[in-house]
């Protein structure tokens, strides 16, 4: 566990007079302990996982960088960050665990957290966030600390960020931008690039500054005057205004490339609706076991990890219901309280996946402290999502996953507040038979009920029957073999000639 310090809520408190609070951020269990069906088994992702964490650099070796970017600062050691938040509303447990999280975050990032410091205020202050004075003795700490940035819970405005800065001395981030960081270090697909990218522009471009003189480019007047004459007038522009039109610009070009990638998309979940086949989306909030429950069910073997924002690119597998009707399931990219709004605007066509689905299986973790605000927080989401489409929200299955993690009050209290939902363990398997059994129970079923007899030279029709139905019954005769199954209504048309008896449903 790590100490962290909360400012104390009155004003004339210092930081150095507060005492040291203890916020438990949940670590699941270690993956290498899975059982034996997970143990060294491919499906747990256990190779990709080891790609993510190959190449590091090694601090110290190098001798040639004397001028590195941030990017390259951030790989050659862990940053040392002091994390703030400002308590405006609800309990002191639910800000402590709002900062506990923030810290998770920025661990995932690749951050050391040094301090945890929380301002009790009526309100943001709109100059410096946590207000003039607890921005000097937070400077005092960060020095004595040894810090390199420190981190705000929750959206600073360019404002904000400067005065901020300004009064610490070191670099300083919101929320946002550190889970933009994590977003861009976890994006691996063309696709989830470029929506990354697309999110980190439209947070930069109102908080584009300059420092003096350096970015000011703006030339014209009479020749010889203080802009230097013949062949120093430039276009009339500053820096920053041409830094402007140069991300607008790739601001747009990224919305085309990812419009077009929303086709492919489409075209291959129109293929899909074609055939008619169910489709399952995994949504839940980030960290609650999404992908170990595709893995579990599916045997996917997706990338798990006990981290955030692990999975940022939908993976669809097929499965099949125990009577045997065929359906997709789609692991989706996970949510968090407050998400950023450029990150569900640049997320829209992946987070669709879940729009158009038959069913969205909602996981909550269980051995989280306030697993109901999951609850609230994915929904929230959810319905933002859908509202900006012309579908309606699909059905929702709740399952309560990471049940051998929880403890036993939890569990009671969760039973009684989630009467409906599924409870499992995706790494032991516990529930995920009854898990299955409520997925086949809530998905559409073919509407057309039929007795086929069909001859053995067509076994090109049985198995589609078998692909796009259900078979309630299979028997072999001499003249061919005798399905009773329930089909969609193409492919009964198909069937027509061999149907001995056909009922609606």
């Amino acid at each position: 566990m790590t100490d962290y310090l909360r400012m104390d809520a009155s004003t004339d408190a210092s930081i150095a007079d507060v005492e040291p609070i203890e916020l438990d951020a949940h670590v699941d269990t270690d993956l290498d302990s899975f059982d034996e069906s997970y143990g060294a088994n491919p499906s747990t992702g256990e190779f990709e996982l080891s790609d993510r964490a190959a190449l590091r650099r090694v601090a110290g070796l190098s001798t040639e960088l004397t001028d590195i970017t941030e990017v390259e600062y951030r790989q050659l050691r862990l940053e040392r960050v002091v994390l703030v938040g400002v308590w405006t509303e609800g309990t002191a447990e639910q800000a402590e665990l709002s900062l506990t999280e923030l810290a998770r975050l920025a661990e995932t990032a690749g951050s050391q957290v040094l301090e945890g410091l929380i301002q009790r205020r009526g309100k943001p202050d709109a100059a410096t966030y946590i207000g003039s004075g607890k921005a000097q003795e937070l400077a005092g700490l960060v020095s004595s600390a040894g810090a390199d940035t420190v981190i705000c819970d929750g959206e600073l405005s360019p404002g904000q960020l400067r005065q901020l800065e300004a009064a610490v001395k070191v670099k300083v981030i919101d929320r946002t931008a550190l889970i933009l960081d994590i977003f861009a270090q976890h994006a691996r697909s063309k696709e989830g690039k470029a929506q990354v990218e697309l999110a980190q522009l439209a947070y930069l471009l109102p908080r584009l500054r300059g420092w003096g003189d350096a970015l000011s480019r703006q030339a014209g007047g009479r020749a010889g005057g203080a802009n230097g004459g013949v062949g120093l007038r430039g276009p009339g522009e500053t820096k920053l205004e041409t830094d402007r039109r140069r991300i607008n610009k790739r601001m747009a070009k990224l919305r085309r490339e990812i419009a077009g990638m929303e086709q492919i998309r489409a075209t291959k979940r129109g293929r899909r609706t074609a055939n008619q086949v169910p489709s399952v989306a995994i949504a839940g909030y980030t960290n609650a076991g999404k992908s170990s429950l595709l893995n579990a069910i599916t045997g996917a073997g997706v990338l798990v990890e006990d981290a955030l924002f692990a999975t940022l690119d939908p993976t669809t597998r097929r499965s099949q219901t125990p009577d045997g009707l065929l359906y997709t399931l789609t692991d989706t990219v996970g949510f968090v309280r407050h998400l950023p709004h450029q990150l569900v605007e640049a997320f829209r066509s992946t987070l669709e996946e879940v729009a158009d689905a038959d069913l969205v299986v909602h996981v909550v973790d269980a051995a989280d402290p306030l697993p109901e605000s999951q609850v609230s927080a994915v929904r929230e989401v959810l319905a933002e999502v859908v509202d900006n489409t012309d579908r309606p929200m699909p059905p929702e299955l709740l399952v309560v996953n990471k049940i051998d993690a929880a403890d036993k009050f939890t569990l009671a209290r969760l039973r009684n507040v989630l009467p409906d939902a599924v409870f499992v363990s995706a790494r032991t398997g516990i529930g995920l038979t009854e898990l299955r059994e409520r997925i086949a129970g809530a998905l559409p079923h073919p509407s057309v009920a039929v007795d086929l007899l069909v001859p053995y030279s067509r076994g090109d029709l049985v198995a589609r029957v078998h692909a796009e139905g259900e078979v309630l019954a299979e028997e072999h005769e001499e003249q061919g073999t005798r399905l009773r199954a329930r089909v969609y209504p193409e492919l009964a048309a198909a069937l027509d000639r061999f149907v001995t008896d056909r009922t609606g449903s």
